[in-house]
């Protein structure tokens, strides 16, 4: 994902989801890429910033990415805690499924579920 400002980004994802970064460096062009652990999986995120494109302007509804959380009540409590709050949400689908979104510094939906139990 393109990014306009790298270190927010980064301390957001570290901040609400427990990303561990896994890996930094720059590209033969100058991007800086920062790879981000999915911790409990072999999933990882990549993040850039290239300076010289200018400023990121992300569509509504382009993409998101999804974490699975054991408990909304709890997540909500959290995200509050280090400076966030959903900005859809939490709802229940006809699944039982309870959703939600908060947003990510550059305007990503990053969709949080909590599967029934």
């Amino acid at each position: 994902m393109r990014v306009s400002n790298l270190e927010e980004t980064v301390d957001f994802y570290q901040k609400v989801f427990g990303l561990e970064v896994s890996r930094r460096h720059q590209s033969p062009r100058g991007s800086q890429l920062v790879f981000l652990a999915v911790p409990n999986s072999e999933e990882e995120i990549e993040l850039t910033y290239f300076p010289g494109s200018g400023a990121v302007e992300v569509q509504e509804d382009l993409m998101h990415l999804a974490f699975e959380v054991e408990d909304m009540n709890n997540f909500a409590q959290h995200i509050k805690s280090v400076g966030y709050k959903f900005s859809d949400g939490p709802t229940e689908s006809s699944s039982g499924s309870t959703f939600a979104f908060v947003d990510a510094p550059e305007g990503y939906e990053v969709e949080v579920i909590q599967k029934p139990k």
